[in-house]
């Protein structure tokens, strides 16, 4: 491992993840449901009928995938909390910047693909009376879950970059530039 790049195996897993769960984002928002309205001779009755609920599980899956790339970062890292002090410099403000950054967009992907996921499953059949239309999960709540969850990616990718730097045994300074403090001016004399 080289100083303040952090794990290669880490990096590829957060972004193998990530990507995953992208993937699952996408299909989702191609699977789906869409409601048509239907009748019922039988019983007399109109209802909505939604086609496959598939987009459910793969809004599911993009969570779940998500969720396991942001546990397993936060768990090597300690959550920035409770792991090895991070020396004080640039490294470190960068640090606390997409470690705070990283968790708004994970909410955010979360929240999308959740709800998406949730709304999705609530359309199944509907019966209802005359004036009434077959309700569809907003298009692009998926969408805006796969573009959140690459932007988390992104940050988390840079997060654990210079969460590395910050943690490392040496200082930022270069190297070889070591001076030796002097404390007075011994040898030195006026004629």
């Amino acid at each position: 491992m080289r100083e303040g790049r952090g794990s290669s195996l880490l990096h590829l897993l957060v972004i193998l993840l990530s990507l995953i769960a992208f993937g699952f984002a996408i299909a989702a928002e191609r699977r789906r449901s869409h409601g048509t309205v239907e009748h019922d001779i039988h019983t007399n009755t109109t209802y909505c009928a939604y086609s496959s609920d598939i987009a459910t599980g793969y809004g599911v899956g993009g969570f779940l995938f998500l969720l396991s790339s942001e546990s397993l970062l936060m768990g090597v890292t300690k959550c920035m909390c409770f792991g090895r002090p991070l020396t004080p410099g640039n490294s470190r403000a960068w640090t606390i910047i997409y470690f705070l950054s990283s968790w708004v967009t994970f909410l955010v992907a979360e929240a999308c693909l959740i709800a998406g996921a949730t709304k999705n499953a609530y359309h199944t059949r509907y019966l209802h009376g005359q004036h009434f239309s077959c309700e569809n999960l907003r298009k692009g709540v998926f969408i805006a879950g796969a573009i959140f969850v690459l932007i988390n990616m992104t940050l988390n990718i840079y997060y654990y970059m210079y969460f590395s730097k910050a943690t490392s045994s040496q200082s930022e300074a270069p190297k070889g530039s070591h001076t030796t403090p002097t404390v007075g001016m011994a040898g030195y004399r006026k004629n």
